[in-house]
């Protein structure tokens, strides 16, 4: 603490109180003194209830975990456990029906379906990327991925692979944009398209055509000096159409960020987005490109008035559960500060800038802050979530209801409870969604002791998810999302596997809900023909009339019922789990990377986060707890799956190999804790153990640094 600064009883990291004074504060009108006091009793008020949260959390698990030690079976339990978890008050009583009342929402998010991004907030490249991503061209996307059978040959352009791609496209504008005759691969391109729906033609942007369809855009893009428009008899160059609406831009579990100087390089690079100054420069093909925000497109109505469409995705923040703790502050009590409080302070002292236009660009046109809150636990943690929010609005002078939330249904608790979840923020919630993975680590733990889990390509095809993903959307719908609120699904991990993503994801907009989350521009481009296809209200109105899947059917938990796996077959599920990760962990604690493109046991590359650890993890505890594998057995698979994952990373010049020196190797005894301590750990979460392997691996680098600069140092002085 003795490099620390003194901020209103505060002790604060000067890099953060630099921030925060010289770019954070300035223009918004709010003085340092303000800021800071103000601060100081949001945290003093609010971080003992921070701990008592988390104190229910542990509460309630210690008496599941001795529930299921006495039960006789899973089968019982199932049947028996509803007036359980009601009587030690983990159930709660079901708000009366209501409709939430959440104002002032961007039409992204509330009466338009489409895709959305989630991106990592320390790689400014890659936030670039997303939030220009809102328009994508859909002859780059056919062309250049497996969503078409075959492949470009190399070499320049490879006309038959363009014709293929031409030919999908214009057949998408026929089922999208129909002309009322003929096909769009026969329309010569005089005058304006002579469509079966004319109110669809919108207007143009030079010789451009505006269409729209589900309330999506597309653009024709027309110049017969192009390349490709020189071909076509209508001089069509590409069909640009609008992809990804909205992106959340990651502070949780995409991200290494465990100190106050990765926080600060966060909350920078959110300031870059909020005040549109954000740039990144990068080596491609031994050319220096720089990347900034694309500008609003501007287009001319079919009566001659201009009209503007949003040129960027909408971008939401995602914060910090309330887990953890930051270095960044310290409190009075000499205690790490709760760093999701930080993230509600920060992240929406930034956004002023956005409110105040302050910047070049705007994120919200009406006026709100989107913050995407993670890992909640039931409707007292909501409710904790919406009392941090109104005191955030008290101390920067917002109006209530400004920073709006976005509640992942991603937790069993939240789950089972997710209408009073809702309610506890039902002035303020724009955006309910689930997740397989973190839900599934989270259904393991809380069932630890209750018996040996299904494999986990079993518990994908379980019940309980399947009441889980239908719960989502009917109690979402049964609360007056529609129209109001965005209700979403989960990633489509695997961004080279698009053919796949195009025949699976459909039934993402088929479920009724208005957006699924992609991990790439390209895939956003693509998965946005989804919402042609399928129109996502339609959907809901049907969904709406439906019962809402039974509680019962959510909580029977993914125990295996037959357990008669073969020591080959145990083996493989153990590979599968130790080399994903050893895959995620290796980059996470060594190189500070949260999310990248990390290949699986079959080399399938996949985009991955915590949430993945989360689940392989909690996996292997549970069979280790009912000795379904040995301690020995996990760590033959821990070692095969190092080999294979160094010989995966072999082309990385950054790398450091797992078996090079495996007794001395912090991610390697990272990846064995978090499956050793497993079981032990809160709610099954891998943040507090991978924060401190990587500290310590921050540490180790600084320490050679200083020894390295020494012994240059040391012959000079001789």
């Amino acid at each position: 603490m003795h490099d620390m600064v003194e901020r209103a009883g505060l002790r604060v990291a000067p890099v953060l109180a630099r921030f925060v004074e010289e770019r954070a504060l300035p223009g918004t009108g709010i003085s340092a003194e303000h800021f800071w006091a103000g601060a100081a009793a949001i945290f003093g008020r609010l971080t003992p209830e921070n701990a008592a949260l988390l104190a229910e959390r542990d509460r309630l698990q210690a008496r599941i975990d001795r529930w299921h030690a006495t039960c006789p079976s899973a089968l019982v339990a199932a049947r028996t456990q509803q007036e359980f978890l009601s009587a030690i008050g983990y159930l709660v009583p079901e708000p009366a029906p209501f409709t939430i009342g959440t104002q002032s929402v961007d039409p992204e998010l509330a009466t338009m379906a489409g895709p959305q991004l989630v991106v990592p907030v320390l790689n400014a490249r890659f936030l670039l990327n997303a939030a220009n991503a809102r328009w994508g061209s859909l002859y780059d996307a056919l062309y250049g991925t497996d969503a078409l059978p075959g492949a470009p040959k190399p070499g320049g352009y490879d006309r038959a692979r363009g014709a293929q791609v031409i030919g999908w496209a214009k057949a998408f504008l026929d089922r999208a944009a129909p002309l009322a005759t003929g096909t769009w691969l026969e329309w010569q391109g005089a005058g304006d398209p002579p469509l079966a729906d004319p109110r669809q033609f919108v207007g143009r942007a030079g010789a451009n055509l505006l269409l729209v369809h589900h309330g999506l855009h597309i653009e024709v893009v027309i110049d017969p000096a192009h390349p490709i428009g020189r071909d076509d008899r209508a001089g069509i160059a590409d069909i640009r159409l609008e992809a990804a609406l909205s992106t959340i831009v990651d502070l949780e579990d995409s991200v290494a960020a465990v100190d106050a100087e990765d926080k600060v390089a966060a909350y920078a690079n959110w300031l870059g987005l909020m005040r549109g100054e954000l740039t990144a420069s990068f080596d491609k093909g031994g050319r220096t490109v720089a990347r900034s925000l694309a500008e609003d497109r501007r287009y001319v109505g079919r009566d001659g008035t201009e009209r503007e469409l949003p040129g960027r995705s909408l971008l939401l923040v995602r914060n910090v559960g309330h887990l953890m703790t930051t270095p960044a502050i310290r409190l009075p009590d000499g205690g790490d500060a709760p760093e999701g409080i930080l993230d509600a302070i920060m992240t929406s002292l930034i956004a002023l800038h956005d409110l105040k236009s302050l910047g070049t660009a705007r994120n919200s046109r009406t006026g709100s802050v989107y913050i995407v809150k993670p890992k909640l636990h039931g409707p007292a943690e909501a409710a904790f979530a919406n009392d941090l929010f109104d005191a955030v609005e008290d101390l920067l002078g917002l109006a209530r209801h400004t920073l709006k939330i976005g509640v992942m249904d991603e937790e069993r608790r939240t789950s089972a409870n997710l209408a009073a979840c809702i309610h506890a923020v039902k002035d303020r919630i724009f955006f309910i969604n689930t997740g397989f993975l973190d839900r599934t680590g989270d259904e393991i733990h809380t069932a630890m002791r209750a018996g040996p889990m299904m494999r986990k390509g079993e518990i994908k095809g379980s019940d309980w998810i399947k009441a889980y993903e239908d719960r989502n959307v009917q109690i979402g719908l049964a609360c007056g999302f529609a129209g109001r609120a965005q209700i979403g699904k989960g990633m489509w991990a695997a961004p080279d596997r698009m053919a796949d993503m195009l025949e699976q994801k459909i039934a993402h907009p088929l479920s009724g809900a208005t957006t699924a989350w992609v991990p790439s521009p390209t895939a956003a481009t693509l998965h946005t023909i989804h919402y042609h296809l399928v129109d996502a209200f339609a959907r809901q109105a049907v969904r709406a009339r439906e019962p809402v899947a039974s509680l019962e059917r959510l909580l029977t938990a993914p125990v295996a019922q037959a357990r008669d796996w073969s020591p080959q077959a145990i083996r493989a599920e153990l590979d599968n789990n130790a080399q994903g990760i050893l895959g995620y962990v290796v980059r996470w604690v060594d190189q500070g990377i949260g999310c990248s493109k990390v290949p699986d046991i079959y080399d399938v590359g996949l985009m991955e986060d915590r949430a993945t650890l989360r689940i392989s993890s909690q996996h292997i505890a549970n069979w280790l707890m009912h000795g379904v594998c040995t301690r020995d057995d996990v760590e033959a698979a821990f070692r095969r799956m190092a080999a294979k994952v160094d010989a995966q990373n072999a082309g990385d010049p950054h790398y450091r190999p797992l078996l090079a020196d495996a007794d001395d190797n912090l991610a390697f005894e990272a990846a064995r804790a978090l499956v050793f301590q497993g079981a032990a750990q809160p709610n099954g979460y891998t943040e507090p153990l991978l924060h401190c392997f990587r500290m310590r691996a921050k540490q180790d680098a600084r320490e050679n640094s200083r020894a390295a600069e020494q012994r240059i140092e040391a012959p000079q002085a001789a």
